[in-house]
């Protein structure tokens, strides 16, 4: 369960899936929101969902289907990515840091820890938008998600 800290103000939970047939996908997910995506790119859409405060994001990745991809915290700012480094730190847990990284179409600041389970966990805030997935890989690829 999350502890609210009071420099720390988290926006909503993120869910990354990998699925087969994105446009399959985008089609079951608008009528389960009853929302269209707010970001579509080649292998990739997000839904930004306002009830409940969820981001849903899907990257195209067939035969892994159904699997989690990650899971995400996003944050309003810079600063709040900061001040989660240094209380996950300060809880013990290793943190990998990304500064103004391109990733999922955004530029981002972030950090990663990974959860007993090794499902891997980031907090982030969105800089700036892109037009490229990030590090010169496509949409699925695990290279910055």
């Amino acid at each position: 369960m999350y502890v609210s800290h009071p420099e720390v103000r988290m926006s909503r939970v993120q869910l990354a899936l990998d699925v087969d047939d994105l446009e399959t996908a985008v089609a079951f997910y608008s009528k389960l929101f009853g929302a269209e995506p707010a970001k579509r790119r080649p292998g990739y859409a997000n839904f930004v969902v306002s009830q409940p405060p969820l981001k849903l994001v899907l990257l195209e990745n067939p035969g892994r289907g159904g699997s989690l991809n990650h899971l995400g915290v996003e944050v309003e700012s810079s600063e709040q990515v900061h001040a989660e480094i240094a209380r996950l730190s300060g809880e013990g847990l290793l943190t990998d840091e990304e500064m103004g990284t391109t990733c999922c179409f955004a530029t981002q600041d972030k950090v990663w820890v990974t959860g007993p389970g090794g499902e891997r966990w980031e907090v982030y805030t969105v800089l700036a938008d892109s037009e490229t997935f990030g590090a010169g890989t496509e949409a699925g690829a695990a290279a910055c998600c």
